[in-house]
């Protein structure tokens, strides 16, 4: 078990994908606000970096994992022109926003949303020819199961494209960004969503979360080869990309 598997959003019982899927309910109506404010809008970067990865293999068929209000699945619709988008979560709240912003920016057509357990894809094998996830699956209760569930669904020689929020690993980023995150953070995250533990939460998972080298062995592991990660922004973010 990974150390980030054993942190949950809250103290009273159940299992870590419950919880997580009570946390993201209750955070919903402020999700994107707070991602953006908080991130000081770097992230729609970070997700475009992630999404040019994959221009090259031109995926016709598509999923997002941990798609939360579907603003990776949307960016990802604009950017590539796939086919089919399957956007999937656990977070029926998460998803009726994006279900409601996919509609807005004309994409219902491309775009449909699913709920979705990451440790148990619906999917047949072979399913798709990227698989997305971005700031997800630290939220997995089993790394490496999530991991393999992502890798059965893709066709042979599919690709993957993570971007995750990590640690940096040099100074003065590194003290900078964990007086951030364990201040400002979780503060300005309770005051806008009115979830006592989210935030906390969320500190606590980017710090326990494997990162760089330590990700690229359990991809291997998961079934992945061609992997490489490339740290962004000082490091606050890593993007990971693999091939089936």
């Amino acid at each position: 078990m990974y150390q980030q598997e054993k942190i949950k959003p809250y103290d009273h019982g159940g299992e870590k994908t419950r919880q997580v899927e009570q946390m993201f309910d209750n955070i919903a109506p402020s999700y994107d606000k707070l991602n953006h404010r908080l991130s000081w809008d770097i992230d729609r970067g970070w997700r475009k970096k992630a999404i040019g990865q994959l221009a090259e293999h031109q995926p016709r068929i598509m999923l997002d994992i941990a798609t939360g209000t579907g603003d990776f699945a949307i960016l990802a619709a604009r950017m590539l022109h796939p086919e089919k988008l399957i956007g999937a979560d656990i977070s029926e709240k998460m998803m009726e926003i994006g279900r409601e912003k996919v509609k807005r920016e004309g994409l219902a057509q491309t775009i449909s949303f699913m709920k979705e357990d990451c440790m148990n894809l619906s999917f047949a094998d072979g399913t798709f020819d990227a698989v997305t996830a971005a700031f997800g699956i630290r939220n997995f209760q089993n790394l490496d199961r999530g991991l393999s569930e992502m890798c059965r669904v893709l066709k042979p020689g599919g690709q993957l494209s993570i971007v995750e929020l990590t640690t940096p690993v040099r100074f003065p980023m590194k003290q900078l960004f964990r007086i951030y995150s364990h201040t400002i953070l979780p503060a300005y995250g309770r005051l806008i969503s009115k979830d006592k533990s989210a935030y906390s939460y969320l500190t606590a998972t980017i710090e326990a979360f494997p990162q760089g080298e330590s990700m690229m062995e359990i991809l291997k592991k998961a079934g992945f080869r061609q992997t490489a990660f490339k740290r962004l922004t000082f490091g606050i973010c890593t993007m990971y990309s693999a091939t089936k």
